[in-house]
């Protein structure tokens, strides 16, 4: 077996490889519309492992975007290889590690029930930054949504409300750890442009004309059949303990109920105990559980 830069001819065969693994790995960057539109770059640099007969068997990946890049960090889009060896994981590491020049740290997330990769990223000086939980909401009711007198809710007006969505999410995110990089008026305005977009999905909530917080509600997949995802739920630090989010958070219910959507999902930090209990008081319930392993450059 050896280890190789992906290339162009090889690039469905990686996509069909992250296919077959995705459900054993964090599948955030494995969706089929990220594996339909990617390409070998600067961006995405990526090896394989191929054996013998010129199969992958193993690859590696990093997402290298702006937002990443400003970060001084890249996340891995996979990590994975057929051959449970630590020496395969090392190769495919070592090659990745010739693209990081600048940065500070590749992270990447492990569902907890995925022991043997934990125990080989574990072995390979990785070490652990955070817990996070993935919750999922049934069809239950939406309770009733009252707003306080001197706020408003409406959704996001492209052209007006990219700046007012970057304030408020990067106020909110400033010290959460994995969102601490502010996000940029173009990375706002690539949310409206994304496969997941949907329209009015993207609420603001304003306190006598000032922003104080936004929710998105995006189209997704789970256990092989559709669900909207929920993500970020933010407020501004000075507006935080007012029940807003509460408020946020049932606006976006009901915005799923309206086009159609049985079921909701969301992903909260281990360590973020009041948004959990939030969400679990609103009808949601843990189904899985990952946790991020970083590695200092």
């Amino acid at each position: 077996m050896k280890v190789v830069a992906l290339e162009e001819a090889k690039v469905q065969d990686f996509a069909a490889y992250c296919r077959k693994h995705r459900s054993e790995v964090d599948d955030s960057y494995l969706y089929d519309f990220e594996l339909r539109d990617f390409q070998v770059g600067d961006e995405n640099p990526t090896y394989i492992l191929i054996n013998e007969k010129d199969d992958i068997v193993g690859s590696a990946s990093l997402v290298m975007d702006d937002y990443h890049i400003r970060g001084k960090r890249a996340r891995f889009r996979i990590f994975h290889s057929e051959v449970e060896d630590i020496q395969c994981y090392q190769q495919l590491l070592k090659n990745l590690l010739n693209h990081t020049k600048n940065l500070e740290k590749v992270f990447l997330f492990i569902p907890v029930v995925n022991k043997k990769l934990i125990e080989i990223i574990q072995g390979m000086k990785f070490s652990l930054e955070r817990y996070a939980f993935l919750l999922v909401r049934e069809d239950l009711e939406v309770p009733d949504n009252t707003l306080p007198e001197g706020y408003e809710l409406r959704p996001f007006q492209q052209g007006q409300d990219e700046e007012n969505w970057a304030l408020v999410r990067n106020a909110a995110f400033s010290t959460l750890k994995g969102s601490e990089t502010p996000i940029t008026i173009e990375g706002v305005t690539k949310l409206l442009h994304d496969d997941d977009y949907l329209e009015g999905g993207m609420l603001l909530l304003f306190h006598h004309g000032r922003p104080v917080g936004v929710i998105r509600g995006a189209d997704d997949g789970y256990e092989d059949a559709p669900i909207m995802n929920i993500g970020p739920v933010a407020v501004t630090p000075e507006y935080q303990g007012r029940g807003l989010g509460r408020i946020l958070l049932r606006a976006s219910l009901q915005f799923a109920r309206e086009k159609g959507y049985k079921r909701t999902i969301l992903s909260v930090n281990g360590e973020n105990e009041r948004a959990q209990a939030l969400y679990i008081q609103e009808g949601f319930k843990q189904v899985e559980a990952v946790v991020c392993y970083q590695y200092f450059l």
